[in-house]
């Protein structure tokens, strides 16, 4: 196998490798392959002000007012999480990082069956009184609202959520061979699924006397590099970030300053979706390379985004695990020295 050609390429960011190895067309990566890049692009909230806690006025109004900081309630651990897509991958190994950091978890997916099997494993472990799971498909605004409802009722508000359930429909092909079905289960999982999860989180937080965090999970595309053979996963990933600026943006516009929305980034992780795709040479170089099991992913993130509220930070956030400097690193170590050769998968 040729050995990748590692180059610098001038960009906004301060630094941006890029990377071009033979084929690229087969190479496959997945939950944030390769996004060489570090910083925030990111569109900031202003420092705080006299401003603090911001409501809904009235149930239909939509319109949006300040109180003064005296009635916001300073947002202290343990914490109130939610996950969407938690019962399997990095989502669960979030919810379990998060409990054992004392916090309260809420899980959901869209398989009841998987849900009920994760919140029996979680409960064994960390208690009864501290997880809990529901059934919801993200696409349906229905099943959000009922997730806002359903964790109002058990831990009465939440100050974290993590929208973290995505689809590629485990398929990695041309998108001249995607199926409409695939398409459509892509599109509206990562797309519409986040936009409406966003729109509950947000009306829930603005209602909270504590306010509250929004977490956005991007992935491979969400800083425009191509990624063929899942170019419709691609095209989404790319969606959330600029979702992201323009939720920051409203909120800037509406004075709103505890209710934040951020991007966190898990890299290339271990799970079913990335490795279902490693069939090619390039696509195992890089899952030995750069990817990790979820559990060492969620022990590095969790702790970034617990004191992001512990700090009463107001700023938008852009959390990752694979920064460009690490990848960089990881790289050279490996055609320098072979490094991580056959870790997770058996290259030819």
């Amino acid at each position: 196998m040729a050995s990748p050609a590692l180059s610098f390429s001038p960009s906004h960011h301060p630094l941006l490798f890029s990377f071009s190895p033979p084929k690229l067309d087969s190479l496959l990566i997945s939950n944030l392959p390769l996004q060489f890049s570090y910083s925030s692009n990111l569109t900031t909230l202003p420092k705080p002000s006299k401003l603090g806690f911001v409501q809904a006025q009235g149930p239909t109004s939509g319109e949006i007012r300040a109180e003064t900081a005296e009635k916001r309630e300073p947002m202290v651990p343990p914490y109130n999480v939610l996950i969407t897509g938690s019962s399997k991958g990095i989502g669960y190994a979030l919810a379990k990082e998060f409990l054992k950091s004392g916090d309260n978890v809420i899980i959901c997916s869209r398989s009841y069956e998987r849900v009920e099997s994760a919140v029996k494993s979680l409960k064994e472990e960390f208690g009864e009184q501290r997880v809990w799971g529901t059934q919801c498909d993200v696409r349906k605004g229905q099943d959000v609202k009922a997730l806002v409802t359903f964790a109002q009722e058990k831990l009465r508000y939440v100050d974290i959520w993590i929208n973290n359930a995505g689809s590629n429909a485990y398929s990695f092909r041309p998108l001249a061979e995607t199926s409409d079905e695939d398409l459509m289960e892509v599109v509206t999982t990562n797309t519409l699924g986040l936009m409406i999860c966003c729109r509950e989180a947000i009306k829930m937080m603005l209602s909270q006397p504590r306010g509250g965090h929004i977490f956005n999970v991007d992935g491979a595309g969400s800083d425009g590099r191509p990624t063929p053979r899942f170019a419709a996963y691609g095209a989404t990933k790319r969606s959330v970030v600029h979702l992201t600026k323009s939720l920051q943006a409203e909120l800037q516009m509406q004075d709103v300053k505890n209710v934040i929305v951020h991007n966190l980034s898990p890299g290339m992780v271990t799970t079913e979706l990335l490795m279902s795709g490693a069939t090619t040479k390039q696509a195992k170089f890089f899952i030995n390379v750069l990817a990790e099991p979820p559990e060492v992913v969620a022990e590095y993130l969790v702790p970034i985004i617990r004191s992001i509220p512990s700090n009463g930070s107001t700023r938008p956030t852009y959390v990752r695990f694979l920064t460009g400097l690490k990848a960089y690193s990881q790289i050279f170590s490996r055609l320098a020295f072979g490094a991580r050769r056959n870790r997770h998968v058996l290259e030819d």
